[in-house]
């Protein structure tokens, strides 16, 4: 089996050169995307920089720890608080009677009471210390230093892009090669009748294209795991000069991430060989002596029913998440990873409008006629390059169209939920009344509730001073209650809460840690996500004024108003110009994340095109010379191939956008459940560029093979019989 699992090789390299490349390409990318990933688990070792000098660091409690359920046990869960605790001033004394306090070198974005540092013993600090504050000492002391927060929140992003990419390499991968091999068994249908013819049995031919599967993914594994090594660092650089990842960020050593990709390699081919080895297994001797290249039984029974299986799944995974959590559908995984699903369905069920599609499709002229036949007559060449086509436009439109709609209807959802004329932002404003104008001064703050039992829940929330005044300059979708009665003793909620009754009291955390029983007085649409929750200032006293929306009364003087609230320490802006630096339709961060992963499909769906067509344009010899034989010339040749060629990625094309459609309703649907703005929106500069690249690669690929240049002649003349007896 060997010996001939070599000769094939030799022989076949050609139509296994595409899959080759395909798998070396997607076991580098998950390499160096494993690589990135393992290098995001951790932040950095810094040196600590505040308390540098000091030994020991007396910080305040930063986090809040709640037990939940965990099956019949109870776990500790633990978040981060919004407003971390002070070292109070009775602590500090009783630290002083221990030896010298530093308060530590200011830092942006730290609270200079947060910590202290000690040059004392840490025993007997943390004998003094007790329960009311954190003791760190080494290393630990840098979580004292702001620096060490961000790059946590830096890391988390870029932690979310490498896993995104790695799924959609996977993804893209297995449909590239087992297309590629489907196609490639295609075409050795022949060749199998002659080994059938010579005795072999349909396990053996099985066992034979899964060998060859596996000596080439074993090779593209391991140019696939240098390529990612060398690759990575390139990598790094990439995501640093986009801005995603933070500029300290690099590739740090590793050895499971190339582990994992390379038996990826062999794991994808062989997933992607086995539907076609049982199909070559299924080759009867009879095709030895077959002539007519006219496909038949292209759909399997097998094939037909996974893809609709895949595509009532994907509809039915569309249909629950709009049920139970419409949110969810806004969230970017979601709408990258969900619509593989329905992608792989088509992708099965392709060669199903194939046939229907060129009856009802009318091209001028011979050539056009020719176009429609062929298109009709190659359904399995057709289809395998109308595939990786569908792939990049399906995940063009769904992803980048997604992304877009979600960032517009968020814009529109915050410029409807306004009053306001000014809005004054900055860290810690001072708040003053001034004559014309109603001021509703806010500060950023979150809390936390615990639900059914199990999971502790953190919501951003907004602490405002007076409620009357939130509700003349803010248009909140208010769905029960009244903003109005939010008081000292009460919460507005919105409905994702588990508990969103008017009336009802429920046991939350405050933004510094308190626990407290506050009383619903108004539950508003959940919407986009910015429908956070609202307590008032009082139960934040600790949360600084970060916002100030302002309303002016009627004939009152804006510039007057505007020159007044200079004085609250803040940047005054319209409300125009806030939302428009709030709000942007796509950050330039999730734009380049986007980009990463559309390019790795357009680069897989490159690849599957140009090996596809000229494996299929290196055995059209006979067909094309029939062509010349019946009097066509060189050009008219060539224009049937072009012909054919874009035909396929236009229905491709077609496809993916039937797909980015289902998407995108999906997604309309839930903007719609959640009372948010639908603004349904589809990137057409990238789906337009994405499909011409397509076209030009595939064209390109179409007419390179020799057997496509040799059927014309400079002059255009027909070629004569005698070339083909």
């Amino acid at each position: 089996m060997l010996t001939i699992t070599f000769a094939a090789l030799r022989t076949r390299w050609t139509a296994l050169v595409g899959m080759f490349v395909a798998l070396a390409l997607g076991v580098g990318l998950i390499a160096a995307t494993g690589l990135g990933l393992a290098s995001t688990f951790d932040a950095p070792d810094r040196a600590p920089q505040r308390f540098a000098a000091s030994p020991v660091v007396v910080m305040g409690d930063d986090t809040l720890t709640v037990r939940v359920r965990r099956g019949p046990s109870t776990v500790r869960i633990t978040e981060p608080l919004a407003h971390p605790h002070p070292v109070d001033i009775e602590l500090l004394h009783d630290l002083k009677a221990l030896g010298p306090v530093t308060r530590g070198r200011p830092a942006a974005g730290a609270d200079p009471g947060d910590a202290v540092g000690v040059d004392a013993p840490a025993d007997e600090v943390r004998r003094v210390v007790g329960d009311r504050a954190q003791v760190l000492t080494g290393d630990e002391r840098r979580r004292a230093d702001p620096a060490t927060e961000r790059d946590a929140e830096a890391l988390t992003g870029v932690n979310a892009l490498l896993g995104t990419a790695g799924a959609v390499t996977a993804f893209v991968s297995v449909l590239v090669v087992a297309s590629t091999f489907a196609f490639a068994v295609a075409l050795r249908r022949r060749e199998f009748g002659l080994l059938r013819t010579a005795g072999a049995t349909p396990g053996q031919l099985r066992r034979l294209l899964l060998a060859e599967a596996f000596v080439v993914a074993v090779l593209a594994s391991a140019t696939g795991c240098a390529l990612g090594g060398w690759g990575a660092p390139h990598l790094a650089r990439l995501l640093v000069d986009g801005e995603v990842a933070p500029p300290w960020f690099a590739i740090r050593p590793a050895v499971w991430p190339l582990y994992a990709a390379f038996w990826t390699g062999p794991a994808v081919a062989l997933a992607g060989v086995w539907a076609a080895s049982r199909r070559a297994g299924r080759t009867g001797p009879a095709e030895a002596l077959r002539e007519a290249d006219v496909d038949a039984g292209v759909l399997p029974p097998v094939r037909r029913a996974l893809g609709f299986a895949l595509l009532a799944g994907s509809i039915f995974l569309m249909t629950k998440s709009l049920v139970t959590d419409p949110s969810g559908l806004l969230k970017r995984k979601t709408y990258i990873t969900q619509p593989m699903v329905l992608i792989t369905g088509v992708a099965l069920l392709a060669p199903l409008p194939v046939r229907s599609s060129t009856r009802w499709l009318r091209f001028p002229g011979a050539t056009g006629m020719l176009v429609r036949a062929n298109a009709a007559a190659s359904l399995r060449r057709t289809a395998a390059v109308a595939a990786p086509v569908l792939i990049v436009v399906a995940l063009a439109g769904s992803v980048a169209g997604s992304a877009r709609t979600v960032s517009q209807a968020r814009a529109a959802e915050a410029h409807e939920h306004t009053r306001a004329d000014l809005v004054v932002t900055g860290e810690d404003l001072t708040v003053r009344p001034v004559p014309g104008a109603t001021l509703s001064a806010s500060a950023s703050t979150a809390v936390f509730v615990r639900e059914e039992g199990t999971a502790l829940i953190r919501s951003q929330a907004r602490a405002v001073d007076d409620a009357a005044a939130l509700a003349a300059v803010e248009r909140l979708p208010v769905v029960a209650g009244d903003i109005r009665d939010l008081d000292d003793r009460s919460i507005v909620v919105n409905e994702e809460w588990e508990q969103h009754t008017v009336g009802a009291t429920v046991r939350v955390w405050l933004g510094d840690g308190r626990p407290v029983s506050l009383r619903i007085a108004a539950v508003l649409a959940v919407g986009t996500g910015n429908n956070g929750a609202y307590v008032t200032a009082a139960n934040v006293p600790v949360a600084p004024v970060d916002r100030i929306d302002v309303r002016l009364a009627p004939g009152a003087d804006r510039t007057a108003v505007a020159a007044a609230l200079r004085h609250s320490g803040g940047t005054v802006r319209s409300t125009q110009q806030w939302l428009a630096a709030t709000h942007p339709r796509t950050s330039p961060q999730t734009r380049f994340g986007l980009m990463v992963v559309l390019g790795i499909a357009l680069v897989y769906a490159a690849i599957a095109l140009a090996n596809t067509l000229l494996m299929a344009g290196s055995v059209r010899s006979a067909e094309l010379a029939a062509l010349r034989a019946a009097g066509a010339t060189g050009p008219q040749v060539l224009g049937v191939v072009a012909g054919e060629t874009l035909f396929a990625v236009a229905l491709g094309a077609g496809l993916g956008m039937g797909v980015t459609a289902v998407n995108l309703a999906g997604l309309g649907a839930a903007l719609a459940a959640l009372s948010a703005p639908v603004t349904m929106s589809v990137e057409w500069p990238v789906v337009v560029g994405a499909t011409g690249v397509c076209a030009v690669v595939a064209v390109a690929a179409a007419l390179t093979p020799r057997a496509v240049r040799q059927g014309q002649r400079r002059n255009g003349s027909p070629l004569p019989a005698s070339r083909f007896r």
